[in-house]
């Protein structure tokens, strides 16, 4: 027989190919069916977060038509909870991407281009007294057409005239500017909130002014602004100013040293009226009002007393929220409150992660902008962080309530507070390092001794002494929550002197922010053990964050204002009166935390009225670079020879064109295409800047009409011997 004519047999396909993969996933959804609608709202989420990163409109539209094309090629290949999982998440985030794109073009506004001086009359929409820094914030409706729509002027609080409120008529003279773009890439993104919010300029006031129809009596905002003169009449200082940002959201008038101690403590949350604060409210008249009815007998057998309290707490939580501003945290936690009662009401579980998944989806249908806040995420990361914990096995197993005397329930509560603590700032850290570059890593024991004390204590204290000042008697019930006041901000700066107390953090890459959230977002919405498969982007992307290089130089868009950072860390400031807001700026982009020192201390650097000269090694090189703080015309010969001898050349003025630095030029004319950047110096020099960041949107800067690109990489230069430009 020859064996060659033997037919031969097709190899075996191994059992791990397509259709078994396919049949596993199909068992694996089957299986986690109840959790599949949170994940049409976290694809309803990418989708914003696709348009907020992607830089121009034809990316928006491919990213569109990609979502679109998955979604129909799933809903073709079949019928199965695989191919219905994909349809709809695609989908969602195809809608996401809609929804925030024309959120953007809906509230497009105009907004200054330059500078200007202009004495205008306006409406007053709102005020907000900034008690700590002596002035108070304006939100103008310009009569003048020539002028955005709305604009924000900070006027002089001692020289605030009688009848400033919301609904006034105002006449002033200002110095406005176009809203603050993003100063360094991965800094907040100031224009973003200005272009949401509607404002077209921002500014200072210049001189008096005057009120040419006073404020009504009526109205939430006078309702506030006497509330808050009465909260500090009773309470000054600084215990005063958290008490009115307890009761109205005014974070305005605590001192400057206090808040950044809070923040530094991790109890800064405490201040801004949220999720805690509104669960107090809620909390509180819900059972004041089940208690009182429970004792009329009559009441008891024939109303049900639960559906009554949670309409009680439910006006509670609407009513705190109008007062306090209906700031978008506030909205938020309300909204999630009205939605937990509505469960209590029904009979239903209160608190589940299908709860919060219907918070986070009517907030993005309403504001598909506030996905890219800082309070969204850090709310919904702790609620979301919270409610996982308490749903697995073992933590029922061993926390559960049970009737075993009181040292063991003791024991046991400690132990969930404790393990609650930790797990929230887990969740958390990566959110605070990505948006402020800093966490605070003593937070859990600060909250754990700070969050009962503000809400079974200061906050039924202060509804205390408010009511009881309607006759008089407010006073003990002040002096006491005074008292209780001083110990929380003794603890606030207690823990934010200890050393260690913060770790700071360069801009980390999106994408490992973006690995860190999806690894989060698996570890928590699924509940058997394939959420464990979480954890592999969840370190990827806390690996790359570390890993993220140290920037060598931060130039600010303006080019006024430049850091070089040392090899420790520290930022040598070209211009050593800059504010505190540069400093803090420049120390949280540099992963610094301490005093920024000026560049004329630094080792290797030259400075005389005019520029500085630093000379300094990086990535096995020496670089020169040359910064120029004086706004008054040089010497022409001096300047272009030592533009020649340096690598890169920073100044605030527009420079000559004979002015050729050996790699890098960074004036007006640049600067105005790039906006502020960040230079790492290594051994592959890179770039990183304002205008990539922020892409065609409708906030980022102005486009230039060439698409010639402001730097050019000297290959030759870059690998010069180090000491050769010596």
């Amino acid at each position: 027989m020859n064996i060659a004519t033997l037919p031969r047999r097709a190899p075996a396909l191994p059992q791990w190919r397509v259709p078994s993969l396919f049949a596993s996933a199909e068992c694996f959804l089957e299986r986690e069916r109840e959790q599949l609608a949170m994940w049409w709202v976290v694809g309803l989420g990418s989708g914003i977060a696709a348009w907020l990163v992607l830089a121009s409109p034809n990316a928006w539209a491919a990213a569109l038509c990609l979502a679109v094309g998955a979604a129909g090629l799933s809903a073709a290949l079949g019928k199965g909870r695989v191919s219905r999982a994909v349809a709809g998440f695609a989908l969602a985030a195809a809608l996401g991407l809609v929804l925030i794109w024309l959120r953007s073009e809906w509230v497009a506004a105009p907004r200054l281009e330059r500078p200007v001086i202009a004495e205008f009359s306006g409406r007053v929409a709102s005020t907000q007294q900034l008690a700590a820094r002596g002035s108070v914030r304006l939100t103008l409706a310009p009569e003048d057409p020539a002028l955005p729509a709305l604009v924000r002027v900070n006027i002089d609080g001692d020289h605030a005239p009688e009848g400033l409120g919301e609904g006034a008529r105002v006449q002033l003279k200002a110095r406005l500017m176009p809203p603050m773009p993003m100063p360094l890439p991965g800094a907040h993104d100031y224009a973003r909130d200005a272009w949401f919010a509607g404002f077209g300029a921002t500014g200072r006031a210049l001189g008096e002014v005057a009120v040419l129809e006073p404020a009504g009596e009526g109205g939430l905002q006078s309702v506030r602004e006497r509330l808050d003169r009465h909260i500090r009449t009773q309470l000054p200082g600084a215990e005063g100013a958290i008490a009115t940002a307890l009761a109205t959201g005014d974070q305005g008038a605590l001192p400057e040293e206090d808040a950044e101690a809070m923040r530094r403590s991790g109890l800064a949350h405490l201040l801004s009226v949220s999720g805690l604060h509104i669960a107090a409210a809620v909390g509180a008249a819900f059972l004041l009002t089940l208690r009182l009815l429970a004792l009329s007998e009559r009441l008891a057998l024939r109303f049900n007393l639960v559906l009554v309290a949670a309409g009680s707490g439910a006006l509670a939580g609407v009513g705190y929220t109008l007062l306090t501003g209906m700031q978008v945290p506030t909205v938020r936690s309300c909204i999630a409150a009205l939605l937990v009662l509505v469960g209590i009401a029904l009979g239903r579980e209160a608190i589940s992660l299908r709860l919060i998944a219907t918070g986070a989806l009517l907030v993005l249908l309403i504001r598909p902008e506030a996905l890219a806040g800082a309070s969204f995420q850090l709310s919904f990361a702790a609620v979301t962080a919270i409610v996982t914990l308490y749903s697995l096995p073992w933590f029922k197993r061993y926390f559960e309530k049970r009737d075993d005397g009181w040292a063991l329930g003791l024991g046991r509560s400690l132990g969930v507070m404790v393990l609650t603590g930790l797990v929230v700032e887990i969740a958390l850290l990566p959110f605070a390092l990505y948006h402020f570059h800093r966490a605070g890593l003593y937070g859990v024991v600060a909250n754990l001794a700070a969050i009962p004390l503000t809400t079974f204590v200061i906050m039924p204290l202060e509804a205390g002494a408010l009511l009881l000042d309607a006759c008089g008697l407010g006073r003990p019930l002040w002096a006491v929550c005074g008292w209780t006041l001083g110990w929380l901000l003794s603890l606030a700066h207690g823990v934010a002197g200890a050393e260690g107390a913060v770790a700071l953090l360069p801009a980390m890459p999106r994408w490992a922010f973006g690995a860190m959230v999806a690894g989060g977002l698996w570890l928590c919405l699924w509940s058997s053990r394939a959420r464990l498969w979480g954890l592999v982007p969840l370190l990827v992307g806390a690996l790359a964050a570390a890993a993220a290089p140290r920037p060598d130089l931060l130039v600010t868009g303006d080019g006024r204002h430049l850091a070089i950072v040392g090899e420790d860390g520290t930022p040598f400031l070209l211009r050593g009166r800059a504010g505190d807001f540069v400093r803090d700026m420049f120390g949280e982009n540099s992963g610094f935390d301490g005093e920024a020192l000026e560049l004329e201390r630094g080792q290797g650097v030259q400075c005389s009225r005019d520029a500085c000269l630093a000379e300094f090694e990086r990535g096995g090189r020496a670089w020169r670079v040359l910064a120029i703080r004086s706004k008054e015309r040089l010497e022409w010969e001096e300047l272009t020879r030592a533009c020649r001898s340096a690598d890169i050349v920073v100044a605030e003025p527009r420079l000559p064109r004979a002015c050729q630095p050996r790699w890098l030029k960074l004036d007006r004319a640049a600067l105005e295409r790039t906006g502020g950047l960040t230079i790492a110096l290594g051994h592959e020099p890179t770039v990183a800047t304002v205008a990539e960041r922020v892409g065609q949107h409708g906030w980022g800067l102005q486009q230039p009409t060439s698409k010639k690109r402001v730097y050019v990489v000297d290959q030759t230069a870059s690998s010069l011997p180090p000491g050769s430009m010596k």
